[in-house]
């Protein structure tokens, strides 16, 4: 290093002694600090992006991966350089925001079994209003590291802060050109051909962190909404309303089961009664194989809702609630809605959480039930509205229809963490969750009865959304599978058809199972 003066940059008296070494010595350095900066920072990077999961077979990514995060972390640094007017700060910045998309990644990767995805960037605001969904995939170390850091990188830069221009405006210049650079080599043919078919695993694992979320995130925005499907017609030869009783059952209830999970299956415990209950008298039921583990509910009820595929959806799964507006006309609420339904979307929680607030009424559903409607949780029974009650106010709505009436709930009670705090009584973890479990069962039971006492003809869906990770006692694997029935309530005798079938299904098939049942005589 290479000083060329001494002069003070602040009078004596208003910058203390150590801060005003720091800033004589950034303002009269040679290029040598800024240089070195910025080449520890692409060697940290490397580093960095080798630790996370899954690793490459070679302890290196691709040449071509490798090159876009050189190139990322060149427009970080950039940006870091305008902002503070010292590289050595812009470098540290950089390293750490690579660090922090590390650490989520390999957590996330340890509790759901898939690596971070751009689409999880969609979830910042649900951070922000529901921390606890998400910071008990960290370790209480890697929380108490971050919340140090949060607290700590604003005062670093703050003391920092060079208060020159130059520096600044070398900064923005870098990133501009860095930025420009990046854009010309995803134009090249040979990075225009990776990552053609969605496989983040492999793609991680090949090309790392970096550029995958890159590449992911621009064949997402690249994919067209399907062509929509032809308005639904009203049973019948006219399109007005038909006389007498409704072609279809009169109430479609569909449930979705937050977390709900075989527990024979899952842990080897006691069946459920009620869950045996539905089977034993369900016109099909068998596995519903969901992509998710954990979390992910949007995966599996945009499965069910709207009828399309993972195989169709592309570089949508990973959040197809993303871009679920411009395909409203799959949506089971649209598609009954024009069979002369009404429609109703309940769920005891935050509509806001998934943008269901703004999605929902868009794709079909005339009401919106949402939290303010349920009392909260007695303490000492949970976290969220119990399913029970959840039940209960279902089986107010169909007694309250007089037109034909179609129901898709999501229910809350089964939502982790499952800290011991969770039941009073309990030390948490799978016993928890054991028990919330069969209150789900039970709200699956009483809704039975309820629709068989009331003698009106119903279509009944009750399904898991996914398992729960449950860490130390539940883990990511390749079984994945929850639960599903379908009951036939208050058919008139030779209606149901074939009765009690197993049939496996995905989430897409079984919303045209809900169809089929619908349209069956």
């Amino acid at each position: 290093m290479t000083i060329t003066s001494r002069r003070p940059i602040a009078p004596p008296g208003r910058v203390p002694p150590g801060r005003r070494l720091i800033l004589e010595r950034v303002r009269g350095c040679s290029v040598t600090i800024p240089v070195l900066s910025y080449l520890l920072l692409l060697v940290a990077a490397l580093a960095l992006d080798a630790t996370v999961r899954p690793r490459a077979r070679r302890l290196r990514r691709s040449g071509r991966g490798s090159a876009v995060l050189l190139v990322v972390m060149t427009i970080v640094f950039g940006l870091g350089l305008a902002v503070t007017g010292t590289a050595p700060a812009a470098a540290l910045l950089a390293a750490a925001l690579l660090a922090a998309l590390a650490i989520a990644s390999n957590a996330k990767r340890a509790v759901l079994g898939e690596p971070l995805l751009f689409s999880d960037l969609a979830l910042i605001g649900a951070m922000v209003r529901h921390p606890g969904f998400y910071l008990t995939a960290l370790s209480p170390a890697q929380r108490a590291l971050g919340v140090l850091g949060a607290l700590a990188l604003p005062a670093a830069l703050a003391w920092l802060f060079v208060p020159r221009v130059a520096p600044h405006l070398a900064g923005a210049a870098i990133a501009a050109v860095a930025l420009a650079l990046l854009g010309g080599l995803l134009r090249r043919p040979s990075l225009a051909a990776l990552a053609r078919v969605p496989d983040a695993e492999a793609d991680l694992a090949r090309h790392g962190l970096v550029a995958t979320l890159l590449l992911y995130w621009r064949r997402w925005r690249a994919q067209p909404d399907p062509p929509p499907l032809p308005p639904e017609r009203k049973a019948g030869p006219d399109p007005g309303p038909a006389p007498g009783p409704a072609p279809g059952p009169e109430l479609v209830i569909v449930v979705q089961c937050e977390s709900f999970a075989d527990p024979v299956v899952l842990a080897g415990a006691a069946p459920l009664p009620g869950l045996s209950r539905a089977r034993a008298a369900a016109w099909r039921w068998g596995e519903l194989h969901v992509s998710g583990f954990g979390a992910y509910t949007m995966r599996t009820e945009y499965g069910v809702l709207f009828g399309r595929d993972e195989a169709a959806l592309g570089f949508r799964r990973y959040d197809p609630f993303l871009t679920a507006n411009g395909e409203a006309s799959y949506a089971l609420s649209a598609r009954l809605r024009g069979r002369g339904y009404r429609t109703l979307f309940v769920h005891p929680h935050d509509l806001r959480f998934y943008g269901r607030d703004r999605l929902m009424p868009a794709v079909g559903f005339e009401r919106l039930v949402g939290e303010e409607a349920f009392a909260a949780a007695a303490p000492g029974t949970g976290r969220y509205v119990e399913d029970r009650t959840l039940g209960a106010a279902l089986g107010a709505l169909a007694d309250a229809a007089t037109a034909p009436t179609f129901v898709y709930a999501v229910t809350m009670e089964n939502h982790g963490p499952w800290g011991k705090e969770r039941i009073a009584g309990s030390p948490g973890g799978l016993d928890a969750y054991l028990r919330h479990l069969r209150g789900s069962d039970a709200m699956l039971g009483e809704l039975i009865d309820h629709l068989e006492r009331a003698g009106r003809r119903a279509l009944l869906v009750f399904f898991g959304d996914h398992r729960p990770s449950i860490p130390g006692a539940i883990a990511p694997g390749p079984e994945r599978h929850t639960p599903y029935v379908i009951l036939r309530l208050g058919d008139r005798p030779g209606e149901a058809g074939e009765a009690g079938r197993r049939v496996d299904l995905t989430p897409a098939e079984l919303h045209h199972a809900i169809l089929a049942a619908v349209a069956a005589p």
